[in-house]
């Protein structure tokens, strides 16, 4: 059940299709879900009931809605509705018909029969002096004409379970038996309340058969909310670290997976069993109370621990298939090394070794540049590339405030060294690199502390000044479109409420809810222009901040860039003041946004949010900062008619627009309270020394034109997901021995997949419960990127010819399936519903993809399209 605000739409795909395959193994076909059960995750994504449509579920029931909105439903008759998951791309078979629990998933007041539950069982013996069960029947039918009111359908669900039951099932099945015999014999006095046993699937198919016409929704349930004062808003930014783990960990598996296939690893190189011990880490790892950051320290290190694990195992099958794909003839190639901690600054590899190769495998479908930075010992390098040829680079120093971070202890390094790699679609390329004390293409860094004079940095297409005497941001421009704003940028942090542990009224601020004590968060002491420096150089160039002993930023402005990298260390947040913080970057524009900014759904499409407002119901609020906070998985923006300002990050963050013109993105929680909603300890991460977590992340700014952001925002998505990624060997070979032996350079594809489309999946499928067929069966999945609108010419439909592609293989037959690649797409039947908008038509028609056509695909704006590939 994973979670709907913090997960990536990558990651919720494969975990699900890991579980349903799992099922269909081990219980056959008729084992297929219908109706999804998301019950307990903190408010719902659009995104997610359209995933759930295109794997073929019917149907959508979920425990938990805002407050406000469940009482408006509850007057409405609108607790279940027709939801549209993709109202403006992918239409009515994007639609899912959708519920809201009427108690939560919990039984009604006075009805659970547990180890944990304090209600008095049934006592049907007239003899005995408890006897309570005429009492019992008349509550619950009471009880059931109450909860009837609230739905459309002569059908009511009653959830008779909770967390932790059925410790004692017999206590729970004698009593549900005593209960149905009980309600259904007054059906002789006039009663017409019958009561039985069922399941959602079962109750799903009597409401479709009642033919109503359903209301229908196209937001989303975000924020959720369970009384006035309790946003569950904060676990959108809580653990911070694990957040970023997770995320990078999938961008790994889809490396392992791709590269276990491009190599056609076999079981004998046990590559698929591998491959599973990080598959159900990363799925265990999308848990509702995993990603999310709302578990126990204990519980999040134990997440962290599997994903480790999982890691350790693809880095085995990295190093198997490069050994199938490197060698030219029967050598074998030194084993590669991972470097787990380059965003502090560490790696053995490139630290202890003054010459080594590096080789970055591209896992998009088209060439990609990328820069890379490593930690080095020393000044001046020469880097060769696939070809032979020098590459540029830069050498930097390592900042003071880098070289504070525990985890680095050990670490020799004190520069490092840039440089920028293309690599190709689907492949590697390999970088041999030597220290040098002769001449080389290494370009020393100039750093030089700030004086009175505004300091301009700029490369071919961006420009950014910072203040002279503060050192902060103060403007930025577009240099091809024009577009310019002013553009400050300040870190502030508000003080969690420490809240009443008793009175929910007094809701502290915790790992689920965000509450701030006060509605204007505090500033920092103003920045010292002593402890600001510019690295001046010509491949990157920096403005280094320093906001406080423990918030520090790096704004970077690479060559040809058309972005600005804001790099952010904050922590270890004190709190020996008895204060939780919550730190915030906040960006301030010029730009005229009237209440409206836009932020993502899951990393796919973009849901635009109104400030102090919701589409469902007239919207009040006494805590107007968390309930204006949104999921953002990576991207938020705002715009005018001309311009457009985004901030694209690299994990799950909560932020908001409180001002026109305005951007506030959280970064990073501590906090000395329990919000007392059931993790039962206070979100006090305290790090690897013990003395408070330190978290480090970045944000990535673009400025242009609207017309023109749409293919800004939807390429840099992708590349930071799924970024290159890189190993290493102590090979003390040059590039001409190492050519002879090994390719230097190669590619998956034989062509570039077009700009607007992204190969979402490429693995052999098949899992350890079952053997193998003689020819292995490949999944693969292909997206259009874009959605309707965002560009006049990548927002088009795409085809694609698929027979020859690849490579290492050819394509010999390609059955379309579901999302969740456990049916064939041909036998998906619907349930169809009828809906104050129209009679939804969910089925998928599509033309059957074979070898005549060379097996094209089209590609609608949005789409994923699977298959299971056989090869010839």
């Amino acid at each position: 059940m994973d979670d709907e605000a913090t997960t990536h739409y990558n990651a919720i795909i494969d975990e699900h299709s890991l579980g349903l395959e799992f099922l269909r193994q081990n219980f056959g076909d008729c084992s297929r879900p219908r109706v999804a059960w998301q019950i307990d995750p903190f408010g719902h994504s659009r995104e997610q009931a359209s995933l759930f449509a295109h794997m073929g579920y019917d149907g959508l029931f979920f425990g938990r809605v805002d407050f406000e909105d469940k009482f408006h439903r509850e007057l409405t008759k609108s607790m279940e509705m027709v939801w549209q998951g993709s109202p403006s791309n992918l239409g009515p078979s994007s639609d899912l018909f959708s519920g809201v629990l009427y108690h939560g998933y919990n039984p009604p007041p006075g009805f659970c029969w547990d180890t944990l539950c304090s209600d008095d069982p049934i006592m049907d013996d007239k003899n005995m002096e408890d006897y309570n069960a005429d009492l019992v029947t008349q509550k619950f039918l009471n009880y059931t004409k109450y909860q009837a009111l609230a739905y459309a359908t002569e059908h009511i669900m009653m959830t008779m379970g909770s967390d932790f039951n059925y410790q004692n099932a017999h206590m729970w099945f004698k009593n549900m038996d005593k209960l149905i015999n009980l309600v259904n014999a007054q059906q002789k006095n006039g009663s017409k309340v019958n009561l039985l046993y069922s399941t959602p699937s079962c109750y799903l198919y009597q409401v479709n058969l009642a033919n109503k016409t359903w209301p229908t929704k196209k937001d989303d349930f975000f924020p959720y909310a369970h009384l006035p004062h309790s946003y569950w808003t904060g676990f959108y930014t809580s653990r911070p670290n694990l957040k970023r783990y997770v995320r990078q960990t999938n961008n790994f598996l889809q490396v392992c997976k791709q590269l276990d296939a491009l190599a056609m690893l076999e079981d004998s190189d046990n590559s698929s069993l591998n491959i599973q011990v990080l598959k159900e880490a990363m799925g265990v790892a999308q848990h509702h109370d995993a990603v999310s950051g709302t578990e126990k320290q204990a519980v999040a290190n134990d997440y962290a621990k599997r994903l480790a694990r999982g890691t350790l195992e693809c880095q085995k099958v990295v190093n198997d298939a490069y050994k199938k794909l490197f060698p030219k003839q029967k050598e074998v190639p030194p084993d590669q090394m991972f470097c787990s901690l380059l965003n502090i600054s560490m790696c053995q590899a490139t630290e202890n070794n003054k010459q080594f190769t590096m080789t970055v495998y591209n896992p998009i479908g088209r060439s990609v540049g990328h820069w890379i930075r490593l930690p080095v010992i020393g000044k001046s390098y020469v880097i060769t590339d696939p070809n032979g040829k020098s590459v540029p680079s830069q050498v930097l120093p390592i900042s003071n405030e880098t070289k504070k971070i525990p985890e680095r202890k050990g670490s020799l390094a004190e520069n490092e060294l840039v440089f920028w790699v293309m690599v190709p679609p689907l492949g590697f390329n390999t970088f041999f690199i030597k220290q040098s004390s002769g001449p080389s293409k290494t370009q020393k860094s100039v750093v030089r502390q700030l004086d009175n004079a505004d300091i301009v940095i700029k490369n071919q297409h961006l420009s950014l000044m910072f203040d002279g005497n503060s050192g902060q941001l103060k403007s930025m421009k577009n240099l091809n479109s024009g577009a310019s704003i002013p553009l400050q940028q300040t870190f502030q942090f508000y003080i969690g409420h420490p809240g009443n542990t008793t009175v929910f009224e007094y809701q502290a601020s915790g790992a689920y809810v965000f509450r701030p004590l006060t509605s204007a968060p505090a500033d920092f002491q103003p920045l010292l222009k002593k402890r600001t420096f510019h690295v001046q150089g010509q491949l990157v160039q920096e403005i280094r901040q320093w906001f406080s002993p423990w918030v520090s930023q790096v704004v970077r402005l690479y060559d040809q860039a058309n972005y600005a990298e804001l790099e952010w260390t904050v922590g270890p947040i004190p709190v020996s003041d008895g204060l939780g913080k919550e730190v915030i970057t906040k960006y301030s524009t010029g730009l005229q946004t009237n209440g409206v900014f836009y932020t993502d759904a899951n990393g796919r499409e973009i849901l635009k949010r109104t400030r102090n407002h919701r589409d469902t119901w007239k919207f009040k609020t006494s805590e107007p900062i968390a309930a204006n906070y949104y999921p953002i998985n990576s991207r938020v923006y705002i715009k005018d008619s001309n311009s457009q300002f985004t901030v694209m990050t690299d994990r799950s963050q909560g932020g908001t627009s409180l001002q026109d013109g305005n951007l506030e993105v959280m970064l990073h929680r501590r906090l000395l309270y329990d919000d007392n909603l059931g993790v039962g300890e206070a979100l006090n991460e305290t790090g690897a020394d013990g003395k408070g977590l330190i978290a480090r992340g970045k944000h990535f700014l673009f400025l242009d034109t609207v017309q023109n952001s749409g293919a800004l925002h939807r390429d840099m998505g992708l590349r930071l997901y799924m970024a290159p990624s890189l190993s290493f060997t102590n090979s003390q070979m040059k590039q001409q021995e190492w050519s002879q032996k090994f390719y230097t350079a190669w590619s998956g594809l034989k062509t570039s997949l077009p700009d607007n489309v992204h190969m979402l999946t490429l693995e052999q499928w098949g899992g350890p419960t079952i053997k193998p067929s003689p020819t292995q069966p490949f999944l693969v999945r292909f997206e259009h990127i874009y959605e309707k609108g965002e560009n006049s010419e990548l927002s088009k439909p795409v085809k694609l010819m698929l027979k020859d592609i690849f490579v290492p293989f050819r394509i010999k037959t390609m059955v379309e399936l579901t999302l969740g690649a456990n049916l064939p797409l041909s036998d998906l039947k619907r349930l169809q519903w009828k809906t104050t908008d129209y009679t939804t038509d969910a089925q998928l028609i599509r033309h059957k993809v074979g070898v005549a056509d060379n097996f094209t695909v089209i590609l609608n704006p949005m789409e994923i399209r699977t298959f299971q590939v056989t090869l010839a």
